[in-house]
């Protein structure tokens, strides 16, 4: 492993950063052109990120010019770097892997920029890459280290048995998953993720989704809750339509082990405010079982915002918990309440969550804030909750798609 990299190698890369910003997206662009021509590489990767958004793309842009930036100050990366690392834990990444994503990168910069990729900055291009690929091997061997010594832990590909599956609104259902080999699972931390690779999708290949486990932490099942995504915005989503249409008790999943640096601080007993809009309530959803069963005093809000009663999952099961916690608030917006919504049963407010309600009904000085969303919801809160008074230290955010893509566009 490199102990660090030499003044020339630094500035040779910091001076490609005016390139990068003008280039940068297809350089990526032909960099997965190139990787993709290997199946073993492609059928890593999930591949709903590199459609028609091209939203991997953009994200690796970010990540590749945040570098260049940075690359003699990485400690303001580090947090990037844990989410580049958890990804690739959930994808089951290995040392042997980054050699393909070398060559791939450094064809791409020869090809998009010309001339203007000298031997001298390939070769410096070069340097660092491996150098921060030797970073996050070294962090993944330790993860997967803890991953296949933990009660109930395993590393790779594990086969789950859908045990019960149960309708949670109109677009949005759970399934419960338990091993093949009976023994027990290990227990996550309240927000994270299970990475499934799914091999009987008609037509698809193979396809690599994340799903948020919903339930709590305990030692023989996990719960993920799945929105079928299908509407006239949005291209039908091929994993989500299969679980809904196909996946039923007894279907067998191959299932990486709990994976995400986004999850409940359980050490830390002061107030907490769970916030999601949508699916997103899947990992508060896990946090608020978790407060609940635990018996702490702490203070939680849990604020969830959805169109309306059809698609609003779990509701009922969020103010059971809340009946059985003092300590907990459950608040809830209907943008558009359906004609047999009811205010004060199936929701507290119409319209949309504001940061400018959660600064009157939490408090921001002291809470830590969970987000999870879509995109637009995550940048309206963070920005509002910011500008509102709360720390950026107290506000942590996880959302449904590539690493770093909220920061890419």
């Amino acid at each position: 492993m490199a102990s660090a990299l030499n003044d020339r190698t630094i500035e040779l890369v910091k001076k490609t950063v005016p390139a990068l910003e003008v280039h940068g997206t297809a350089i990526t662009d032909r960099m997965y052109q190139l990787l993709f021509r290997t199946p073993e590489i492609r059928d890593l990767f999930n591949q709903s990120h590199h459609g028609e958004t091209g939203s991997q793309s953009k994200a690796l842009t970010a990540a590749v010019i945040a570098y260049a930036r940075n690359i003699d100050n990485l400690g303001v990366l580090a947090s990037r770097v844990e989410r580049i690392t958890q990804k690739h834990v959930g994808l089951h990444i290995l040392p042997e892997h980054y050699h393909f994503v070398a060559e791939a990168l450094l064809d791409a910069i020869k090809d998009v920029l010309g001339e203007a990729a000298t031997g001298e900055i390939v070769e410096a291009w070069g340097e660092a890459y491996w150098f921060l690929a030797d970073l996050l091997m070294a962090r993944e061997a330790s993860i997967y280290s803890r991953l296949a010594a933990a009660p109930g832990g395993w590393n790779g590909w594990r086969d789950f048995a859908v045990e019960s599956t149960r309708p949670e609104s109109e677009v949005i259902r759970s399934f419960v998953l338990v091993p093949m080999d009976g023994r027990g699972v290990m227990r996550h931390r309240p927000g994270q993720y299970l990475t499934f690779t799914l091999d009987e999708v008609p037509g698809a290949g193979r396809l690599k989704r994340n799903y948020s486990i919903s339930s709590a932490p305990d030692d023989r099942t996990y719960r993920i809750t799945v929105k079928r995504e299908a509407s006239p915005d949005v291209p039908p989503g091929l994993a989500s339509n299969w679980l809904h249409d196909r996946a039923g008790p007894g279907t067998v999943l191959k299932v990486a082990p709990p994976a995400g640096e986004f999850f409940l601080d359980e050490k830390d007993d002061g107030p907490a405010v769970l916030l999601s809009g949508g699916v997103g309530l899947t990992p508060m959803m896990s946090m608020l079982e978790s407060i609940v069963r635990s018996g702490s005093g702490r203070p939680v809000w849990y604020v969830h915002g959805a169109e309306n009663g059809r698609v609003h999952a779990m509701g009922a099961h969020a103010r059971e918990l809340a009946a059985q916690a003092p300590n907990v608030t459950v608040r809830t917006f209907y943008n558009l309440p359906g004609p047999s919504d009811v205010a004060g049963r199936d929701y507290d407010e119409r319209g949309l969550i504001s940061a400018d309600q959660l600064a009157r009904d939490t408090p921001t000085e002291d809470a830590t804030y969970y987000l999870c969303g879509p995109r637009p919801f995550l940048r309206a809160m963070i920005g509002g909750l910011a500008r509102a008074g709360v720390p950026l230290g107290h506000i942590r955010y996880e959302f449904f798609g590539p690493a770093d893509e909220l920061l890419a566009a």
